[in-house]
């Protein structure tokens, strides 16, 4: 048995190649047993930094189009607003596939520093937007540009040992789960100063001329950290703040930022001490479709909410945006790791390329989708059939149950280890 392991040991060791990033890389993988702290916190910098601007923006995207005088009626306000959702990720669906290659010959950190600077100049040249189209074609280009996400699932399953990697992956998540919840939580407070805090930004200033200036500028100061730090290295918003007539909960910026807020400190809690071992006990397939399959009539009951007030809306919501969040980002992490286990480490880059162009166009498609469909059900408030928002929920779930259908075989199976992986 020992001249067995002798065996392996001198097996992997004639791989490691002389000026080869991705050998060091594996070399130091498997010399080191523990978990280094400032590889989390590069993940975790690098992948808030990539989520805060997806999402900071959904708060106030309703008062923003509203500014804009473009929709003519105010239910069309939903519709203009998805298709700026949409421009993000209809960019990244384009870029996703080359950058991955681009990480793959020439190293995560460029791209990541790339993708960083990406966010620096062009969100904040969406929080100065005076127009519609301004909006659209920085969006455009800041999804275009970010580049982040593909590589950056790929250094998680390879900075860490294979027993570690939920953990590294799991931190992915929770840096990505914690952006899409931090950042609207930012938008919902920072947007319009002027009109909330007077004191501090007084009328007729330039924060007044750019209502929505102060959250983007946040966050592209942020970026600049992550930017410095690297060279050592929808459809819920939109809803909560329609008017109550037309099936939403009426709510303030404010509120919004509120309830993400708390549901994005409970994301960090589960992701950091209670995912990694209930992904062990139940495997990153069967964990994601009992979580999969759970989410479905929670996101359905979203329009009954709508009928509470006071405190009992307030602690519902909270309730259910901390359950879909959680089971959301279960989802998301379990397919990570299946797919960063099924290719080999230099096909990595690209094979998460793939994924992010297939993930963007769905996720180009669904605020446009979305918010067209809120602005159509909006105007069937009274029909006979799923009326109002019910209409919107039920489409969303038709296709999270797509989505369940495709966790099963034979469109989906786990990689068998061979006999040397078991071993190890």
């Amino acid at each position: 048995m020992e001249d067995g392991n002798v065996g392996d040991a001198l097996l992997k060791k004639q791989y490691y190649y002389e000026n080869c990033p991705g050998c060091k890389v594996d070399k130091a993988k498997e010399l080191k047993t523990d978990v280094s702290f400032r590889n989390l916190l590069n993940i975790w910098m690098v992948v808030l930094c990539s989520a805060l601007p997806i999402s900071s923006l959904f708060p106030y995207l309703y008062f923003m189009i509203r500014d804009f005088n473009i929709a003519k009626r105010e239910e069309d306000i939903s519709a203009y607003a998805g298709y700026v959702g949409s421009a993000f990720m209809l960019g990244r669906s384009l870029t996703s596939i080359p950058w991955g290659m681009v990480a793959d010959r020439y190293g995560r950190k460029p791209v990541a520093i790339i993708g960083i600077i990406s966010v620096i100049i062009f969100n904040s040249l969406f929080g100065l937007s005076t127009s519609f189209w301004m909006a659209v074609t920085s969006r455009f280009f800041l999804g275009s540009l970010n580049g982040l996400l593909g590589p950056m699932k790929a250094y998680c399953s390879e900075i860490f040992r294979e027993e570690k990697q939920a953990l590294g992956l799991s931190t992915f998540s929770a840096a990505w789960g914690m952006g899409l919840i931090i950042g609207p939580a930012l938008g919902g407070y920072l947007a319009q100063p002027a009109v909330k805090y007077p004191h501090i930004f007084p009328k007729d200033s330039f924060w007044d001329k750019f209502p929505y200036f102060l959250p983007s500028i946040l966050i592209s100061a942020f970026a600049v950290v992550v930017a410095i730090a690297c060279i050592w290295l929808p459809v819920f918003s939109l809803w909560a703040v329609s008017p109550r007539r037309l099936g939403g909960l009426n709510f303030t910026t404010d509120n919004v930022g509120d309830v993400l807020a708390i549901s994005g400190f409970a994301l960090i809690v589960y992701q950091l001490s209670l995912y990694p071992s209930l992904e062990r006990v139940f495997g990153p397939i069967r964990f994601a479709r009992i979580s999969w399959v759970l989410s479905i009539p929670l996101l359905q009951s979203y329009p009954f909410i709508a009928m509470l007030s006071g405190i009992t809306l307030f602690l519902v919501i909270n309730i259910a945006s901390l359950l879909k969040n959680l089971l959301s980002v279960t989802v998301v992490t379990g397919l990570f790791l299946m797919q960063n286990r099924a290719v080999e480490q230099h096909q990595r880059g690209e094979a998460n390329g793939i994924a992010m162009t297939g993930m963007s166009i769905f996720k180009a498609i669904g605020p446009a989708g979305g918010g067209a469909v809120l602005a159509w059900s909006q105007k069937r408030m009274h029909a006979s059939f799923l009326p109002g928002t019910h209409m919107v929920f039920f489409i969303l779930n038709v296709a999270g149950g797509l989505g369940v259908i495709l966790m099963f075989t034979p469109f989906l199976t786990e990689k068998k280890k061979t006999p040397s992986e078991q071993l190890h």
